[in-house]
């Protein structure tokens, strides 16, 4: 026991070391949680996990990915499918398809599989998922419209993709164990009604319960975890391996059943999931052995070879034909097409069991899935950048502005920069705050924009600035120095902050390399009493015969700048370090007080 303690805190604290490192780098997270898996596992022999789990690995694995296939499916919104567009329709279907039997014709003529075990395997390796292809996006800063497909092709696949994996593994399972095709079919239907009416029944039972609020919203996110691993349990009890259907289905009736609240059930499951994710492909990985590893021969490098230049560009080209896509838009999406996490999980779970059921082939399921995991992460993570620069479908410097706030400053910062030309998005969890944005046509990201949810869903294409203009300080500090890693120094910035001598001092600690905003003595207190009392965003045109002291003594000197535009459409922002002092033929944007001897 002592031992199983010993490890599992190790492997959390890897786990732990394993992120932090994937985030410094700005790579999937997946490629140093499989690495340090490996090190630690046939490379050192420090870590056995069946020796350390024994009994208890295959039901742990089993309930670990049932909760990262209902994570999945728990996304998959329809009307999200059907409001991208023909082209990644088609690549999440269509596209799927075509790989999946390449993939299988590959492994059973190259790697020698049977059918069966050549099915499994295409079927798995077809999955992308957002954990892989969102962190390449945001260093890879590629046209706004290629980025978008990659974007929802990642977004989308990863349920679509665990749904027919499973679905192939149950017939082919069933066909291995028990031989005749009329027993296979008999049982593979079993296995359907009850994967689909129980996930049915369960989702749309447990979505009326939480969309009435029969149960405190508190226990939401427990009880959902819960009442899926119950049904999970119950399915395998009913018929063998029917469970991880029945978690899919039930992810997927939720997310399109109206009036379910899943945002918060979503956010619950983002410390799960990494929790879950992280020691897994851990423990995982350190599972393979050696003489696994000694079966990569050339024949495994082929397949490789023929899965990520073969099967993706032609998917590529037959799902894009008569689109607007130019050859070198498409030539980058046929290139950019990482592995990740579910195909790692579900790999793993399944060849666990095969392996029992001593299906020949099985042994290399794990393998040559992690081989093709590592290989599209390194090198696509490598070569994304520069093969889009070699293309030349690089996206304009960003010069758009992430705005953390929705309130009345956000929205009269954000209409003012709006209509001066820049992209904007304003982010708020408040509802309220979020409708007046969007009746002042305003782009919106309603939730937490440090959630996981967020960093799928948000979209930064064209954004390259941040403003933090929330009244809730600590959102502000949260967002500054995460998105701070993403678009960069000196493209984040901070507010004044008024407050207790320590609180003000940690913050400058913790912030004090960002630039403060306008004439550094402004708090968001400050800009909301002046808004609310009528302060307006106002745009001058400065020229040599009306220059910004003219402009400062029209206004009284009542007025606060806080941008220029120059003729070029480069914009500056007023901070305390660099006052702005626009030029001839320069716009400037400032907040002008109401005429109010208060102020």
């Amino acid at each position: 026991m002592e031992n199983a303690a010993l490890a599992l805190t190790g492997i959390g604290l890897l786990a732990l070391i394993c992120q932090w490192v994937a985030w410094q780098l700005r790579v999937p997270a997946i490629l140093p949680l499989l690495i340090t898996g490996i090190v630690v596992g046939p490379v050192t022999g420090v870590l056995e996990p069946d020796a350390v789990l024994g009994e208890l690995l295959f039901p742990l694995v089993s309930l670990a990915v049932a909760v990262i296939l209902f994570e999945g499916a728990l996304t998959l919104d329809f009307r999200e499918l059907r409001g991208h567009g023909r082209t990644v329709s088609r690549l999440v279907t269509w596209g799927a398809l075509i790989t999946a039997l390449i993939a299988i014709a590959a492994a059973h003529l190259i790697l020698g599989l049977s059918w069966e075990m050549a099915s499994v395997l295409g079927a798995l390796l077809v999955v992308t998922g957002p954990t892989v292809v969102l962190p390449m996006l945001q260093t890879l800063r590629a046209r706004e419209h290629v980025s978008q497909i990659l974007r929802w092709e990642g977004i989308l696949i990863d349920p679509i993709g665990a749904i027919g994996a499973v679905l192939v593994y149950e017939f082919v399972s069933l066909g291995l164990s028990n031989g005749a095709a009329a027993h296979t079919l008999i049982s593979f239907a079993q296995t359907a009604v009850i994967g689909f009416g129980l996930g049915t029944a369960g989702g749309y039972l447990w979505g009326s319960v939480l969309r009435h609020y029969w149960l405190p919203q508190r226990l939401h996110s427990f009880g959902t975890l819960m009442i899926m691993l119950t049904l999970f349990t119950l399915s395998n009890q009913l018929f063998h391996e029917s469970g991880l259907l029945t978690v899919t289905v039930m992810g997927v009736w939720m997310a399109n059943m109206r009036g379910v609240p899943t945002q918060p059930i979503l956010e619950f499951k983002e410390t799960l999931s990494i929790l879950l994710i992280s020691g897994l492909f851990i423990l995982l990985a350190a599972r393979l052995s050696l003489e696994q590893l000694g079966l990569l021969s050339w024949e495994a490098w082929v397949f490789l070879a023929i899965l990520v230049w073969v099967a993706r560009p032609l998917a590529v080209w037959l799902c894009t034909w008569g689109s607007s896509l130019n050859w070198r838009e498409k030539a980058l999406l046929a290139w950019l097409s990482p592995r990740g996490i579910v195909a790692a999980a579900v790999a793993s779970l399944f060849a666990i069991r095969l392996e029992a059921l001593e299906v020949p082939g099985a042994e290399l399921l794990v393998p040559i899935t992690f081989l093709v995991i590592i290989s599209t992460v390194v090198v696509q993570s490598l070569f994304s950048r520069p093969l889009a620069r070699l293309l030349k479908v690089n996206a304009p410097r960003a010069s758009g502005f992430l705005v953390i706030g929705a309130n009345p400053v956000a929205r009269a910062l954000g209409s003012a920069l709006q209509e001066a030309g820049f992209a904007v998005r304003l982010c708020d969890h408040n509802w309220d705050a979020i409708q007046e944005a969007r009746m002042a046509n305003l782009p919106i990201y309603y939730g937490n924009p440090l959630s996981e949810h967020a960093s799928q869903h948000l979209g930064l294409a064209g954004l390259g600035h941040l403003l933090p203009l929330s009244p809730y300080r600590e959102l502000n500090n949260l967002a500054a120095l995460h998105f701070e890693h993403i678009l960069g120094h000196g493209k984040v910035f901070r507010l004044a902050v008024e407050s207790s001598r320590s609180a003000r001092r940690h913050h400058q600690q913790a912030l004090a390399h960002l630039p403060l905003l306008f004439d550094g003595n402004t708090t968001f207190t400050r800009l909301s009493s002046l808004i609310s009392q009528g302060a307006a965003v106002r745009h001058a045109k400065i020229s040599d015969s009306f220059d910004i002291d003219d402009y400062r003594r029209i206004h009284r000197d009542r007025l606060l700048t806080l941008f220029t535009l120059s003729t070029s459409g480069r914009i500056r922002i007023a901070t305390a370090d660099k006052p702005l002092t626009p030029k001839a033929g320069d716009t400037l944007i400032s907040l002008i007080f109401p005429d109010s001897p208060e102020f």
